[in-house]
């Protein structure tokens, strides 16, 4: 984990006045003007990891082929990255982590490649020059069960999963990890034909191999932040149904589970209707739940993550009764929307992530008067006391957009966005607030957006400059008043408010309000 007073530097240059967006991670492909071969920066700037990611170049595509072998439970894999460089390289990295390096090619020439610390630095036969479409071909093997400071893998008693968020997809192939960049995917994986391998993306075709041994190969439509990629491996059955408008519905669920699992998986077509009505159409191919084959409570820090197509769930959690997980389910499935189809800029802009998510997730349960786990009943109560524990929280966890690595899974991010977006609708009514997340989805589809982008769009949107508003209670070290309800209070802070203790390196995912 980045190590927490680095992240809180970018976190303190957004108090101090500078542009809440954070300038320095880049949303387009304008190639720097030097023409003399340099090493790309190891970096993209990111305020809570900073270490994340590379410059110089932007992936395209990504083209993965995994081999498992169940009697060793290791994959061998190979990754090709499609790329466009955007100033003269001499070298370049890509993010990596625990895999066992065989060999680099650069446009089919043998380069030399080093690994350091989360890094692999490659240094192709010969300088890259700018504006140049590049292919990186990177072969290793990895074993999902190492231990590493972080990882993404999930390993299960009859293969594994993957849990990339955040910064994790760099434990399962080198790619540059980071959501800002965005790309197309390919996947091929092999496997012992009594198991099934399931990816992100729609099938494209299945391959009976010799040696009693079967190749599943997937193709996304839309882009995929690395994050949120998902590839599994498991004694699965895939369940097909139709959802709103005929949207192909793909379940991947463990085969001794599947009976069991049926009463939640018939929930998501009323759940996509709900959230159609909202949002619009659902922005993907297809969509589905995988109950990941373990039933080992630490597997992953997430009771459910948003991997694209394909959310990745505790199968016990859904064998709960629908008011105990139907608000979190929908949680889950707005991340299509705020988190997939338009990813975070930077991991500072997680509040809009989560905070949406969070949003229509306790929508969706009120509307069905299902108590939260306060007990209450209405959206209005909930937001009530959420107010008022918004200036400890503001001590505590930084406030909404300003998260550093250790407080960026934080009920602020989830609660507290939830409390920015109910303030706005507050001030500019339901219809505009409507209009504006309609509006903020349409022009960033397919890519990232940052805080400021929200911003900017709610203000030409509603017909008023909300900036300053959205501002202090994105930016703010206290809560602002709620507009409609000058009777609701903020508890002061005092000593016997403070945050609780962590330990060193720990996150926790398990915030969101919808759980």
């Amino acid at each position: 984990m980045t190590a927490p007073a680095a992240a809180l530097i970018g976190t303190a240059a957004v108090l101090a006045g500078g542009n809440p967006a954070y300038a320095g991670v880049r949303t387009d492909d304008a190639p720097a003007p030097e023409t003399v071969p340099e090493t790309a920066p190891e970096t993209l700037g990111d305020p809570v990891f900073p270490a994340l990611g590379n410059d110089g170049y932007r992936v395209d595509a990504y083209h993965l082929d995994f081999s498992y072998d169940a009697s060793t439970a290791l994959v061998d894999a190979t990754a090709t990255l499609e790329l466009r460089t955007t100033q003269a390289l001499s070298r370049l990295s890509l993010d990596a982590l625990g895999l066992d390096i065989r060999t680099v090619r650069v446009d089919g020439r043998t380069a030399t490649f080093e690994q350091v610390d989360e890094k692999l630095r490659i240094t192709p036969a010969r300088p890259l020059p700018a504006r140049a479409r590049v292919t990186v071909c990177v072969t290793y093997t990895a074993d999902p069960r190492r231990a590493l400071a972080h990882t993404a893998w999930v390993p299960t008693a009859d293969g594994f999963a993957i849990c990339p968020q955040p910064d994790s997809a760099h434990t399962v192939f080198p790619c540059n990890d980071h959501p800002s960049d965005k790309a197309d995917f390919t996947f091929r994986i092999t496997v012992p034909a009594a198991l099934r391998a399931v990816a992100s993306g729609a099938p494209v075709c299945t391959e009976e191999l010799a040696g009693d041994r079967t190749a599943y190969t997937y193709r996304s439509r839309s882009p995929i932040a690395t994050e949120l990629v998902q590839i599994t491996v498991g004694d699965y059955v895939v369940k097909e149904r139709l959802g709103p408008h005929g949207l192909p519905l793909r379940d991947v669920v463990p085969a001794a589970r599947a009976e069991a699992l049926e009463p939640a998986l018939a929930l998501t077509p009323g759940l996509v209707e709900w959230i159609e009505a909202r949002l619009g159409a659902y922005p993907f191919e297809t969509y589905g739940l995988l109950p990941c084959n373990s039933d080992d409570p630490s597997a992953f820090d997430f009771t459910g993550l948003e991997t694209q197509t394909l959310t990745l769930y505790k199968p016990n959690y859904l064998l709960q009764a629908e008011p105990k997980i139907g608000s979190h389910m929908m949680h889950e499935l707005v991340h299509s929307y705020f988190g997939n189809s338009v990813s975070p800029a930077t991991w500072a802009d997680l509040w809009l992530n989560e905070g949406h998510a969070d949003f229509y997730g306790l929508l969706y349960r009120y509307e069905r008067g299902w108590a939260d786990s306060l007990g209450l009943t209405t959206f209005e109560a909930r937001m009530k006391d959420t107010y008022a524990r918004g200036d400890q929280w503001r001590k505590s966890s930084g406030p909404v957009a300003a998260p550093n690595a250790v407080n960026l899974f934080d009920s602020q991010r989830y609660l507290g966005g939830v409390l920015v977006l109910y303030a706005l609708r507050q001030l500019i009514g339901e219809d505009a607030f409507h209009a504006v997340e309609r509006a903020f989805l349409a022009r960033h589809r397919n890519s990232s957006a940052s805080t400021q982008d929200y911003i900017a769009i709610a203000s030409q949107t509603c017909g008023q400059d909300v900036s300053g508003f959205l501002r202090d209670w994105l930016y703010g070290t206290t809560t602002p008043r709620m507009p409609g309800h000058p009777d609701w209070t903020v508890t002061p802070v005092t000593p016997s408010l403070t945050a609780p203790r962590r330990q060193p390196g720990a996150r926790w995912h398990e915030n969101s309000a919808t759980l």
